[in-house]
């Protein structure tokens, strides 16, 4: 193979491996590295965690970790693209993806074309695999809420309340799926965007009402949502019921120790805690990892978040600045709650741990959000110069 077709294989491969992003900011190829990082490590938790179940169902242990390389091929070449692409070629085209993820969600609840899966119906089959809207709508919902809180003092009411009833819409449709937790971050998030862009407190106030009683309703026309919540309260009243999933995790953690058992050598994963390769994938990770492996994830979590939040401050135009606010709320924020729940902080709720959790629409959507926080970091530098007329810059270049 001549040596020009072999660089052009192995980028195709890797897409996130390219020399031509040398000339971006510091901040943008810390993230990007960052983002390899936390990919890698939560690939390697996942072929641990996964590998029992994999062998017992299949016979082919490592069959659930080659289903989620090709989820991440795919993703990292649609982060190689995002990372590319102006954001205001982002945002145009997010606009008809919103729809076209908000009229999925519906089609989840047709009982004819949704997939239920341990009484949540969030699915919807593609061939021999499984979709999920309201993961694939994350990226769509920072892009969309930078756009309209960005934009917020320019727009009239009629515009400001179509989008917001958008959200709500959306929201409704996944709560209906039902899937409380993911309909929670995703209005948090909303949330905490605006309240980024400055929004009035009465109108964040009255949102964040809106919201509560939402969650409320959801918890009381659904048993096992208020079940998990007592059982978080005192998982060992109900050991081996509600509590039990619970239980399990803390086991799980507390037996890592310092260094943790070792890559592999997890005991809570066979046959004691459920789906550990998903929802639970950290009570894994920390039982093989231990302490010291814990601190480096939250040290991973906590240096990402800073990169995020300096790119906020760096950048200046409001639209950007809202993106990576959002980026930084999706991946870290949903970490931290995932994080809770395994180690009951938390009620027990259905979040995936960005990165780290089976699941395709997940990983394509935490690589997306990853890359549109890359991209915004990408326009750092660019964002602060000042363009002159051409008259006053030639006038400066002689002088």
């Amino acid at each position: 193979m001549a040596p020009n077709a072999r660089v052009k294989f192995i980028r195709y491969l890797l897409p996130v491996i390219d020399p031509a992003t040398q000339h971006w900011s510091r901040e943008s190829r810390l993230i990007r590295w960052l983002t390899l990082v936390w990919l890698s490590v939560g690939l390697i938790t996942l072929f641990s965690a996964s590998y029992p179940v994999a062998l017992a169902e299949t016979g082919i242990g490592w069959r659930f970790l080659a289903i989620q390389l090709v989820w991440v091929f795919l993703g990292l070449n649609l982060f190689n693209w995002i990372v590319r692409q102006p954001i205001t070629s982002l945002i145009r085209l997010s606009g008809v993806a919103f729809f076209v993820l908000i009229g999925l969600l519906f089609l989840t609840l047709i009982p004819a074309l949704g997939v239920t899966i341990n009484g949540a119906t969030r699915w919807l089959a593609l061939g021999p695999f499984l979709v999920q809207p309201s993961e694939l709508l994350k990226p769509l919902l920072v892009l969309q809420a930078a756009r309209l809180f960005g934009r917020w003092p320019q727009l009239a009411w009629s515009t400001r309340g179509l989008w917001i009833g958008l959200f709500a819409i959306a929201i409704a449709a996944i709560l209906l799926q039902p899937n409380l937790s993911t309909a929670a971050i995703c209005g948090l998030s909303l949330w905490l965007v605006a309240l980024a862009a400055g929004l009035p407190y009465r109108l964040l106030m009255g949102t964040a009402i809106t919201g509560l009683t939402a969650a409320l309703v959801s918890l009381s026309a659904n048993a096992y949502q208020r079940e998990r919540i007592t059982a978080f309260l005192n998982p060992w009243a109900d050991p081996t019921g509600n509590g039990y999933q619970l239980i399990q995790s803390l086991l799980a953690i507390g037996s890592g120790g310092w260094l943790g058992s070792g890559l592999g050598l997890s005991e809570q994963k066979l046959d004691f805690l459920p789906i550990q390769y998903t929802d639970f994938i950290f009570s894994v990770y920390a039982e093989e990892f231990g302490f010291i492996g814990g601190i480096f994830f939250l040290v991973l979590l906590l240096s990402y978040a800073t990169l995020a939040t300096l790119v906020a401050m760096r950048i200046q135009h409001p639209i950007q600045r809202l993106i990576a606010i959002g980026a930084m709320v999706f991946l870290v924020g949903q970490s931290l709650l995932n994080i809770g729940v395994a180690v009951g902080a938390l009620p027990t709720t259905g979040l995936p741990l960005p990165l780290f959790s089976y699941g395709g629409s997940s990983m394509i959507a935490s690589l997306a959000i990853a890359a549109l926080l890359t991209r915004v970091a990408r326009e750092v530098n660019t964002d602060n110069v000042v363009s002159l007329p051409l008259g006053q810059s030639l006038s400066r270049s002689q002088s």
